[in-house]
Parts: structure tokens; sequence; C-alpha cells
């Protein structure tokens, strides 16, 4: 059985990692360089790196701090943040990215998915979708969980992937830094919709949500948080251990 992965999430904003709540209210966590080598030396299996104002801001990621990023870590990267270019891709991949995601950038140019994948293969092109109910229905949002482009989510995840995306990074806005579990009605619908692995992201809270997780949606790729593991509430020694007792599959 292929075995579960655990994802720490550096959300950076000015030179530093910060985190908030339902996308807002950001603070100070600490540097990215440091964080991202305290992972890697302990369990995580890969790390995903946000430059979380870049399209908002309509400026280019950040690729000093990303440089030292990769440098001082040795598991898979994937970056996202103001990619909106087969350029962008070019660049954050010279970088040291093993892996590039792409949200606000493939809502305005679709085709960039397609694009991207064709030149530096699917398993390289991550979708990232900030997802949120809205009178019932999921919509996708756009520039960082700032914008609702009125797009109805599900099919949206489904287009991508048929374009090429070859990884689905499921970001709930409704549970985000709330802590209270991830959005398993959202997960489970976008499980069902693709073939291609899914990453479940917002809302995690201790180490049964991660349990419940797995267990609850057994298709599911991998379990991505922030905060709890930022502030030390979760180690991911310990939750790879507990997973383990209750069968999960995990790299130890």
């Amino acid at each position: 059985m292929i075995t579960k992965r655990i994802i720490p999430c550096l959300d950076v904003k000015n030179g530093r990692v910060v985190k908030g709540v339902n996308f807002e209210g950001l603070s100070d966590v600490s540097s990215p360089t440091a964080l991202a080598k305290y992972y890697s030396d302990n369990g995580a299996d890969e790390l995903v790196f946000y430059d979380i104002t870049a399209s908002a801001e309509g400026r280019a990621l950040f690729t000093d701090i990303l440089c030292e990023v990769a440098r001082t870590i040795f598991i898979p990267l994937t970056v996202g943040g103001g990619i909106n270019t087969l350029d962008d891709f070019d660049r954050v991949l010279k970088c040291g990215a093993d892996k590039v995601s792409v949200n606000s950038g493939a809502i305005r140019n679709p085709a960039l998915i397609g694009e991207a994948a064709k030149r530096y293969g699917d398993q390289c092109v991550v979708l990232s979708a900030d997802v949120k109910r809205v009178d019932g229905v999921f919509r996708v949002f756009a520039k960082g969980g700032r914008e609702n482009t009125g797009m109805e989510a599900i099919e949206w995840i489904r287009r991508g992937v048929a374009s090429g995306a070859g990884e689905v990074v499921v970001n709930s806005i409704d549970t985000d830094g709330v802590k209270n579990g991830f959005d398993l009605e959202l997960l489970q619908e976008v499980c069902n919709a693709v073939s291609v692995p899914v990453i479940a992201s917002g809302g995690a809270g201790c180490i049964d949500h991660f349990t419940q997780l797995f267990q609850a949606i057994p298709t599911i790729d991998a379990g991505l948080a922030a905060s709890i593991f930022h502030f030390g509430e979760v180690a991911i020694p310990n939750l790879k251990e507990e997973l383990h007792k209750q069968g999960i599959p995990v790299r130890r």
C-alpha cells in the first residue's frame, strides 16, 4: 500500500513564514529556511512553500529565499505563488523546486496547466485550489482566497487534471486555521472526481484529525498542515507513530 504523506506548509510573506485563520489575520512565525531545515530533519515527507501575496501584489515569487530553502532540505519541495507563465515555472524549478503549484495563474489562463505539463511533465504540475462554500456551493477563490471566481470547484479541479495537473492540493478556506478537522465533505468530492493524488489542506488541529482523514477517505494521498507543526502542537514523528499504530501506512 502506498504510504500517506505528511506535508508541512510554509506560507511566506515579506520573507517570513506567517499563519492566519480563514486566510486572514496573518501573524509572524519564523524564518522559512530555519523551519524548512527543521521539517526536513524531523520526518516531513515533502514541503510546500507558498509566497502567499505574490499573486495579489502582481509580482514574481521571492527566488532568493526559495533558493536558500531548497539548498537546506533533502525532501521534495513544491513551490507556488505568482506562477503565471512557463517562464515562472522555469525560474522556480531552477531555484530547486521539484514541483510547481499553480492557482490564480491557471484561473487567469487555464492553458498554462497543459503547456507546463507538456514541457515539464504532469508530475511537476500541481493544481492548488482555494475552495469555500458560497450559498451551499463549493466555489474557487483566487488571489490568496481574496476573490470569488464564481467557478464551481469540483468541475474546475476536474478540468485542471484533464489538462495535465498531476496532483491536486485542496485548500479549504472554511476550515483553514480553525483546527476543527479537515473538510471531509469537500475532500471526498474531489477524490471521487479525479484519479491523481489529492492533498488535504486546511483544518488540522491535532493528531486525531489526520487519523480521521485517512480512515474516512482511504484514497486521499497526503495531509498538509501549518500552524500545528509551526507552533509545536504536533510533532511529525509522534503523528507518524500514531498513524502507524492505527494501521495507516507512513514512511518512518
